[in-house]
């Protein structure tokens, strides 16, 4: 193991004018694409303002009749897409084939639900008529992200489109071609203008966020980006959909079982990388069962790093960041009791590590770290847990594991979260949408509710006119 970046094999390199992505397994070169030029993000947000009105009109019913066109071109070229989003982000294949199958999915359940998104009838008068009516907000905006860019990119998409709001897609600039694919193969199934994807880095992004035409921003993402948007919506008045950054807490009572736990906390903190919105990313175990919770921890993380199969970070970028926050840790008192160093070799790679004697001023407790890192502390009891685990300023996530009723419904009334977990660190019934508390965002980004965010709801009164005589 090394503790420095090896600088044999390239980075991505991204400018205005253009982005080259490498494969993080091996660093060979994935391909170069165009960034849109301003005047070509400009001319979107007119074509797409112009064809609005049209798209509006067309019935629910033919618009979810276009998603399920797209979901269909989006199955043809599953395979294709899959292995594209492994090459460009290193997911494994199987997660990134799933990830396509969950994409077509999501669109063909907005083709079926937008067609029955239904208003309200109103109590008024016995010879008035009273109900809403729900309408596409207008041009939407949609900049997605690189860690499961199919399947988030589909669930906006979606939800936007078949509310009758055109739509202009800014994928990831570290998975543009995976964005500028995806666009490909969707937006035959609908007219000229409706979907249009545009590729870039935050140039394109922050153009996007300073023009008066654009109707809503929905945005999946760092918190640090979902604030400046919020900010920059301020000024053109557009409505703002965030799912940010998350420091999830994991709660471990006393009553569990340690090695069950701990096959949880790494389920949580390890799948994908780390790169997981809702990732596990500090963890406070009650000091009953630390002991062999680390031990079970530290051998779960050991088993990956010696699989052979560990998906390595996005990029090296990403790599430099995650082990920063781990050197500050150890350099401030942590013990690294797996992994903790970047590997000599070609790509992106990074152990699975486990921190213990973690403390809340440490950087990689108090932000997201994004990354493999399973840091623990150890407290007295349930109820430090709860307590520290609700400290901070993010509000996305929480997983407890108990076998107590009464902690369970303690930590769902004392997170601060969108969504709390017990006994399980990811899972959920189809269509749930949770909104985000903080600076994690603001909003419902998934489920029926998507298409609340998407629509603007109006209010008809009919009344009779008067009678004569």
């Amino acid at each position: 193991m090394s503790s420095t970046t090896p600088t044999s094999t390239p980075t991505d390199v991204r400018d205005d004018e253009s982005i080259t992505i490498v494969d993080p397994r091996d660093g060979t070169e994935v391909g170069t694409l165009p960034c849109a030029a301003r005047e070509q993000v400009s001319l979107a947000v007119s074509l797409s303002r112009s064809v609005q009105p049209e798209w509006a009109s067309t019935s629910p019913a033919e618009r979810g009749a276009a998603l399920r066109r797209a979901a269909t071109a989006l199955r043809d070229g599953a395979q294709e897409l899959a292995d594209l989003n492994t090459r460009e982000t290193g997911k494994p294949p199987a997660d990134a084939l799933g990830g396509v199958e969950a994409a077509v999915s999501t669109l063909e359940q907005y083709a079926e639900l937008g067609p029955v998104h239904r208003g309200l009838s109103l109590r008024g008068a016995v010879t008035a008529t009273d109900y809403t009516v729900a309408e596409p907000r207008g041009v939407a905006v949609l900049l997605t992200p690189w860690n499961d860019p199919v399947a988030v990119a589909a669930g906006l998409i979606g939800a936007a489109l078949v509310t009758g709001n055109t739509v202009i897609h800014k994928p990831s600039e570290r998975c543009p071609h995976v964005g500028e694919l995806l666009g490909r193969l969707l937006q035959p199934a609908f007219p000229d203008g409706v979907f249009i994807t545009l590729t870039g880095g935050g140039e394109v992004g922050q153009q996007l966020t300073t023009e008066a035409d654009v109707d809503v921003f929905a945005h999946v993402g760092s918190s640090d980006t979902g604030a400046r948007i919020a900010r920059a919506a301020v000024l053109t008045g557009a409505h703002v959909i965030r799912e940010n950054g998350g420091n999830d807490p994991l709660i471990v009572d006393a009553d569990v079982d340690p090695v069950w736990a701990a096959s949880q906390a790494a389920l949580g903190a390890f799948a994908n990388a780390g790169q997981i919105c809702t990732s596990v990313e500090r963890i406070y175990v009650c000091r009953a069962v630390a002991e062999p919770f680390l031990a079970a921890l530290t051998e779960e993380a050991r088993n990956r790093n010696t699989g052979g199969s560990f998906p390595p970070l996005v990029d090296r970028r990403m790599r430099d960041a995650v082990q920063a926050q781990v050197g500050e840790a150890i350099e401030q008192g942590a013990v690294c009791l797996e992994g903790g160093a970047i590997p000599d070799g070609p790509g992106a790679h990074y152990p699975a590590t486990v921190l213990s004697d973690c403390t809340e001023t440490m950087t990689v407790m108090a932000e997201e770290t994004f990354g493999p890192v399973a840091p623990v502390t150890v407290v007295d009891g349930f109820d430090d847990a709860l307590r520290l685990a609700a400290a901070g300023p993010y509000g996305l996530a929480a997983s407890v594991l108990t076998g107590s009723i009464a902690h369970a419904q303690k930590a769902v009334a004392g997170l601060a979260v969108g969504t709390v977990k017990v006994n399980a660190v990811f899972g959920g019934a189809p269509g749930g949408s949770a909104q985000p508390r903080g600076i994690s965002g603001a909003g419902f980004g998934y489920g029926p509710e998507l298409l609340d965010e998407f629509s603007l709801v109006k209010v008809v009164h009919i009344s009779a006119p008067p009678q004569e005589g």
